[in-house]
């Protein structure tokens, strides 16, 4: 092996990884105390930001490395600062045969730095190659079998009723594999809960704001939200039950809640749960949507639709805070209009075709360009929550009917955009006539779609503060 020197030295890096299996004799000190040892007795120099080192991550994938990734950058550059990297083992640079190969062929080939292990040592020639090559395929094959035994003793264990995850609220974990205890002060929570939306029949918004008023925080010890109310409800581990992937078996834990308790409560969620037929709100946006802002924190308010349509703010309505922010949609718009109607003293406008509001239009479609980018976030987000085992698959599916609704909605909006961009570039002059309104005239009028609305009033607002207590509207409007 032709090894580049600095004076007497050859200039090393050490690469140390501890894999998920966490075997005590790799550990991440014994594997450099190794390393060191071997540099030394080679004639090689390790510097500090030469020694790269992964705690408890998987050498299945190298992308997922991020100290494997700035090694190899660093011995890409023009000029490396090392042409030899040392591992305890060859497992513990690469568990996939096909991405060792890939990265030790390119490191050789391409910049001259070697890869070398110092518990395995080859000879030279094709023979060294070759058995290289099954230690490659025997680490591989001892990774896949690993990860299968795995997921046999978690489903063995999910069949004898065994815990997979952290103690929800109301328990807590002792440890030596017994079962969770209950932890009173939480279980009293719980119960509380149960009852109130069960018996008392309260809202979850409304039980999530009462428990954050009292200052009882979630088992990760967040604020209540309305969500994790539901989930608190929709958790069978309170009547004994135990789910892992699909598996329900009845577990070991002491149980609090009674089973008719909890069906009372889950009866009550099946007969509110919205119909995946039923149209979806967001759907249905109100021109003043987005604009008006929550005195008390700031936030939105959203439009409901219904026999009397309002305005709340969303953080009220999961129970985020406690002070109500609504006001009912007819108000809203009355008053919103009184306002620009004192403002233009009832004078007349012209409202001209695409071409003088082409910049609005293409502000909204960049907007709605935004908002589809920000749901192909969420979408991965929602699938992370739900391999990580933190939403169930109903959730899930929930979410992800609900995320694709919203798709579908932002698609037709900027389908709509477009046509009318193309509909007002081929009016004819003679139509402008029928284009002369007042402020009432044009926000009434239902020939002009909410978007439109939208669209107009914001080149003009920046929003609109909405103080419940003081019953008081307050515009800002832009500037020049």
């Amino acid at each position: 092996m032709n090894l580049t020197t600095t004076d007497k030295f050859t200039r090393a890096a050490c690469y140390i990884r501890v894999s998920t299996d966490r075997q005590e004799e790799l550990s991440p000190a014994a594997q450099q105390r190794l390393l060191l040892d071997y540099a030394r007795t080679h004639d090689m120099q390790i510097s500090p930001e030469h020694i790269f080192v992964e705690n408890g991550i998987s050498g299945r994938k190298a992308e997922k490395r991020p100290q494997f990734q700035r090694m190899i950058a660093m011995a890409k550059t023009d000029q490396p600062p090392f042409c030899v990297i040392l591992v305890w083992k060859f497992s513990r640079f690469a568990r996939n045969q096909e991405e060792s190969i890939v990265y030790k062929s390119m490191l050789k080939k391409q910049y001259s730095v070697d890869v070398i292990s110092i518990t395995e040592p080859l000879i030279e020639g094709p023979f060294g190659s070759l058995i290289e090559r099954i230690i490659e395929w025997m680490d591989e094959y001892y990774s896949i079998n690993l990860s299968s035994e795995v997921l046999r003793g978690m489903t063995e264990k999910a069949l004898r009723g065994g815990c997979q995850s952290a103690p929800c609220l109301g328990y807590r974990a002792p440890g030596n594999g017994l079962p969770f205890e209950i932890v009173p002060e939480e279980a009293e929570t719980v119960q509380y809960i149960f009852f109130q939306f069960a018996i008392l029949h309260q809202d979850a918004a409304a039980i999530a704001r009462a428990l954050n008023e009292r200052g009882i925080t979630t088992r990760r010890g967040a604020r209540f939200e309305k969500r994790s109310v539901i989930y608190i409800l929709r958790n069978r581990f309170y009547i004994g039950k135990v789910m892992w992937n699909g598996i329900e078996r009845d577990g070991a834990q002491e149980r609090f809640l009674s089973e008719e308790l909890f069906s009372l409560a889950n009866n009550r969620l099946d007969a509110e749960s919205v119909s995946p037929k039923r149209r979806s709100s967001s759907s249905c946006r109100h021109w003043l949507s987005g604009l008006v802002k929550c005195a008390f924190c700031g936030a939105s308010l959203g439009y409901n639709r219904g026999a009397y349509p309002f305005f709340q703010c969303w953080k009220y309505a999961k129970g985020i805070h406690p002070e109500s922010c609504g006001i009912s949609e007819k108000l809203l718009s009355s008053a919103v209009l009184a306002y620009f109607e004192k403002l233009l003293a009832g004078t007349e406008f012209l409202m001209f075709p695409a071409k003088n509001f082409s910049a609005a239009v293409h502000t909204d479609e960049a907007l709605c360009q935004k908002s589809l980018e920000k749901l192909t976030f969420r979408e991965k987000r929602i699938k992370e929550a739900y391999e990580m085992g933190i939403d169930s698959l109903t959730e899930y599916q929930e979410n992800k009917r609900r995320l694709l609704s919203e798709r579908a909605r932002l698609n037709a909006l900027l389908t709509s955009s477009r046509n009318q961009v193309t509909a007002d570039s081929a009016e004819s002059p003679g139509t402008l006539t029928s284009r002369i309104y007042t402020m009432h005239s044009f926000f009434e009028s239902s020939a002009i779609s909410s978007d439109l609305k939208s669209t107009f009033l914001r080149c003009v607002v920046e929003e609109i503060i909405w103080d419940k207590k003081k019953n008081q509207l307050s515009f800002f409007l832009h500037t020049l």
